[in-house]
């Protein structure tokens, strides 16, 4: 039974160590903080503009659009990126596979293509 104790004091006394650490750091943040409340801390900070009217703005539309398109022309590399590792990889995808990947990529980034040009004719990039 001693034998188990030894062997573990070492590691409660560092574990005491962290704990009166830990409390002793928080205890004296605590004491020398500044005031809580003070006018220019109190401010809401929005990217180092000085906050300006109300702060239930309605966001335009175009907004939106562009988080959307961004999303789904971003998104096209979570599919492209795993089908390149496996298909050049050595013990990736076997060689009778290869061209029928390689052909459904093709395809997805077609229709990636055509959703492109189509967004471009719309005028979904102009920012008016």
């Amino acid at each position: 039974m001693s034998q188990d104790l030894s062997t573990w004091l070492p590691l409660g006394l560092y574990l005491l160590a962290i704990l009166a650490f830990v409390v002793a750091v928080l205890v004296l943040a605590h004491l020398i903080a500044p005031p809580q409340h003070r006018p220019v801390k109190d401010l809401p900070y929005e990217s180092g503009m000085q906050p300006l009217g109300d702060a239930r703005q309605r966001f335009d539309i175009r907004y939106y659009l562009v988080a959307i398109l961004f999303l789904l022309f971003d998104v096209e590399l979570l599919f492209l990126y795993p089908w390149a590792v496996a298909a050049y990889a050595e013990d990736g995808l076997p060689p009778a596979l290869r061209d029928a990947a390689l052909l459904s990529v093709l395809v997805f980034l077609g229709l990636l293509l055509i959703g492109y040009l189509y967004e471009w004719a719309k005028g979904g990039f102009r920012w008016r």
